[in-house]
């Protein structure tokens, strides 16, 4: 094959998605042709491989779901379900080649390094370097509420000002400006209609990044609804039903592949963004703005601005790698001080909430000794699925009560929520005026229960709450908030109401994707029940 063909293959992938993704699986499969082989190893392919397979992973997963449904020979089954690996496998290893490209791309690049002493002072005291760094930035005109860049701030006020002469067009400006709910349901559009060739515009992608897993779990949420049909019919009328089901596989899919354009799309600004604020006018004006805004620091925390500068120099006469500006060793300074200034340092992660909150990791149980006599405590638990947005959720009370049941969620966080009011819904109805407890292993469900009930406003978990089913719940609980807590759980365990919740929950998702018969059913839950009480005893221990 002759350079010029070669291009022009790779041309041709570039621009025909399905082309592409048949010469992917064909690879796959061990039965491409050499010059396809080769043309579907240039760089510039491997963002859009990934695409594909992240569509034909969806598509592939989906095939062996009607087929189980529809009670296919098990040959067929076998066949589906090894294609279904395969594709899983190449996804995975597209993935990782596309991460080693782009870690490849960045080594080569040289990162200008900030003064030691003002890595220092910013990790050492995050809050106090950012209030004058915000300081200085309005100062040279930075308006508030900026949003946040890739690296800083800074690094988005950048990348504002080189572009601040364009007129956005029209449909990149409705798109910016509309409200996360229309946003969504313009992806939803754009993977069941029509192309928006606006998303990827600089000024929507990140958004469009942000919420293109709210999207795709809507594509989950219509397969769910048509996989809950598909179950309740009997295998001889199903054929409609599944014809529904596949078209929810055919947008799901589709919606995944359009998610992994986002990441790549938005990637590929962050690198655009970085390079600009590592060279060239933008660097410059950053380093005077992180060089006035250190002396701004240096007026405000005098004392703090002592020791930095007392370690630093000390640090840089036996330092190794003084050369080069002490790259790696900003982080071991700034914990020296963290002893003197524990106050000013910043906390791993974004949890709004500390980790002292939640029972340290020794702790068997939630310590439930604060409670009255009279409370109602159970353990609430859930289980989820792969690509439909089916969910199974169960609980079992101190009382011998217990419950299950599916729903539909969007995450493993929404169902556990959804378990929890499921539970707590029930025991309020059945023990009038009584407090009830429910405790999960989920931090992120309690979390948004506990924040619900403590602001009375259901709105607050809507962060974790997408599906209308689970916000009816969140809405009914609310209505007694005042007599009911949650509280978080160590999961896995041992403790017999934790694992009865949790093999209830297991039992309903089976039951919801019609992976057991009913007769089955009611002997596991005969099973289960029996089981119950073997445990170690009664949650009402301090830990």
């Amino acid at each position: 094959m002759t350079f010029t063909e070669h291009t022009e293959l790779i041309r041709r992938f570039a621009d025909d998605f399905t082309a592409l993704q048949e010469a992917v699986l064909a690879r796959m499969n061990g039965i491409c042709a050499p010059e396809v082989a080769a043309a579907l190893e240039h760089a510039s392919l491997a963002g859009p491989i990934t695409v594909a397979l992240a569509h034909a992973d969806v598509l592939a997963r989906g095939a062996v779901r009607c087929a189980e449904l529809s009670a296919q020979p098990p040959e067929r089954l076998r066949r589906l379900r090894a294609h279904a690996r395969k594709v899983r496998r190449a996804r995975s290893q597209a993935e990782t080649v596309c991460k080693e490209q782009r870690a490849h791309r960045l080594a080569g690049r040289s990162r200008p390094v900030d003064m030691l002493e003002l890595r220092v002072a910013r990790t050492a005291s995050p809050a106090a370097f950012a209030e004058v760094l915000r300081q200085e930035l309005r100062d040279r005109g930075l308006p508030d509420g900026t949003p946040r860049g890739p690296e800083s701030d800074l690094a988005r006020w950048a990348w504002d000002r080189r572009t601040a002469g364009e007129e956005l067009p029209a449909p990149v400006r409705e798109l910016r400006d509309c409200d996360d709910d229309a946003f969504v349901q313009a992806l939803l559009r754009d993977a069941r209609e029509e192309e928006n060739p606006y998303l990827p515009h600089d000024a929507v992608v990140e958004r469009w990044s942000r919420h293109a897993r709210a999207a795709l779990a809507w594509g989950r949420y219509a397969i769910g609804q048509a996989e809950r049909d598909v179950v309740a019919r009997s295998l001889s009328v199903r054929r409609a039903r599944l014809d529904a089901l596949e078209d929810a596989y055919q947008d799901t899919a589709v919606l995944a592949a359009r998610r992994r354009e986002a990441l790549l799309r938005v990637t590929e600004l962050h690198d655009r963004m970085w390079a600009c604020m590592t060279t060239g006018p933008f660097a410059e004006l950053i380093a005077q703005c992180r060089a006035a805004a250190l002396v701004r620091f240096a007026d405000a925390e005098p004392e703090l601005w002592h020791g930095v500068r007392e370690l630093t120099v000390r640090h840089q006469a036996q330092c190794p790698e003084q050369v080069d500006g002490c790259p790696q060793c900003h982080r071991a300074l700034a914990a020296v001080l963290a002893d003197s200034h524990p106050a000013d340092m910043g906390q791993d992660g974004d949890s709004e909430h500390p980790a002292a909150a939640l029972p340290a990791d020794g702790d068997r149980y939630a310590v439930l000794a604060d409670l009255p006599d009279t409370a109602v405590v159970a353990v609430a638990d859930a289980a989820v699925g792969d690509e439909s947005a089916l969910c199974g959720y169960g609980w079992a009370a101190e009382d011998g009560t217990t419950g299950y049941g599916e729903s539909l969620a969007s995450s493993s966080g929404e169902a556990e929520v959804i378990g929890i009011c499921a539970a707590a819904l029930s025991l309020l109805e059945h023990h009038e005026d009584a407090p009830v407890v429910l405790l999960c292993d989920s931090t992120e469900a309690v979390d948004a229960v506990d924040t619900a009930l403590r602001s009375a406003d259901p709105a607050a978990a809507h962060r974790t709450l997408l599906f209308p089913e689970s916000r009816r719940l969140m809405d009914r609980l609310l209505r007694h908030r005042h007599r009911v807590q949650v509280r978080w759980l160590k999961g896995h365990i041992g403790h017999d109401l934790n694992e009865t919740a949790d093999a209830f929950a297991r039992l309903a998702l089976r039951r919801a994707t019609g992976r057991i018969p009913s007769s089955t059913a009611r002997k596991e839950e005969a099973r289960i029940l029996r089981s119950l009480g073997s445990g170690p005893g009664s949650l009402l221990v301090a830990a």
